[in-house]
């Protein structure tokens, strides 16, 4: 079996940017010292995530394509919540000498699709590959801006709809039927599974939501009430949710609550579906805010509106969510809670 070691990063390197697509966006891409991207109007945007085997990921259930597909995702979404187009990534990969080139290979196969699907015309243009111990993905994102301004987080103002464009819990979902060990039931919901490890972020609705004047616009990797809170902090508002515009979101999720609330100690079916929709990560869709005359973009679904500041970030309908109970239900990605 051919391993990093035994070809080396030369070889493993080869092997590897072979399988990449060529993006529209690059000028020069994997060979040299440092890779060219085109920039429209002389500004771009960029973001940077890691993901760290054990605590990120467990290679128990994600592939290398797996991998490759989600270090995209993650990242394209923070460009496409900054209103621009992603243009192009470059990926460090850290992974242990035995790792097999076939899992290398596969994982370049996951970037390549991840870019082709997620946002074509983007593409990964270079990156590094070292030996440690345990697999670590870090990605740099671009993006363009097309002269346009960025979409902040603080530009929510009184009045503005709130409004989703994505998933809302399955992430969640599906990592809650990956750690159960529940096989059966992961697999029966292997659509729910796939969310967690494949995530597809509305990138496109990025651009669009900036062409129709969104205010404020975020990816929610995070779970909802803590991604609406950082917009109501940002902008010095306050985010009312309509926990009625939530339930065509809790009800996809019934049969694996349902599932899972068998299990001694779990919380009620009930309880699971509300949970994930607030609080569950790494859906990595888009929550926006729009002004009330705004024609919003066919994929978003308004949620709730912007209200006056108070002591509460956000209110899930009439009744204010505490700091802490937001905390609780968010996800954090050093603590991994």
């Amino acid at each position: 079996m051919e391993t990093i070691a035994s070809l080396g990063e030369n070889a493993s390197l080869k092997r590897t940017i072979s399988r990449l697509n060529k993006g529209d966006h690059e000028l020069v891409g994997p060979g040299d010292d440092a890779a060219v991207i085109k920039a429209t109007d002389g500004r771009y945007v960029v973001t940077t995530d890691t993901m760290v085997e054990g605590h990120d990921f467990k290679l128990e259930w994600s592939s290398g394509f797996d991998l490759g597909w989600k270090a995209v995702a993650s990242n394209i979404a923070d460009v496409a919540a900054m209103g621009a187009v992603p243009t192009a990534l470059v990926v460090a990969l850290v992974a242990p000498a035995s790792t097999p080139v076939k899992w290398l290979e596969d994982f370049a196969d996951g970037l390549r699709e991840a870019c082709q699907t997620l946002a074509p015309g983007c593409a990964v243009v270079g990156g590094d590959l070292a030996a440690g111990a345990q697999i670590v993905i870090a990605v740099t994102a671009h993006g363009d801006l097309e002269n346009r301004e960025p979409v902040l987080r603080s530009g929510a103002q009184v009045g503005d709809s709130v409004a989703v464009a994505g998933t809302l819990g399955k992430a969640a979902s599906g990592l809650q039927l990956l750690f159960s060990g529940n096989t059966d039931a992961a697999k029966s919901y292997d659509e729910i599974v796939a969310v967690q490890l494949r995530p597809q972020p509305p990138v496109a609705l990025g651009k669009e939501a900036a062409l129709a004047g969104v205010t404020a616009m975020l990816d929610l990797s995070d779970g909802l009430a803590k991604d609406a809170a950082r917009i109501a902090a940002a902008s010095e508002v306050s985010i009312q949710i309509d926990p009625s515009q939530l339930i065509g979101f809790e009800a996809v999720l019934e049969g694996p609550a349902q599932a899972l609330a068998i299990n001694p100690g779990t919380q009620t079916a009930e309880e699971l579906t509300r949970n994930w929709v607030l609080g569950g990560g790494e859906d990595h869709s888009l929550l926006a805010t729009f002004p009330a005359a705004a024609t919003i973009p066919r994929g978003f679904k308004v949620i709730g509106k912007v209200v006056q500041q108070d002591q509460a970030a956000v209110h899930l309908g009439v009744t204010p969510l505490s700091a802490a109970s937001i905390d609780a239900l968010g996800w954090d990605s050093v603590t991994g809670n």
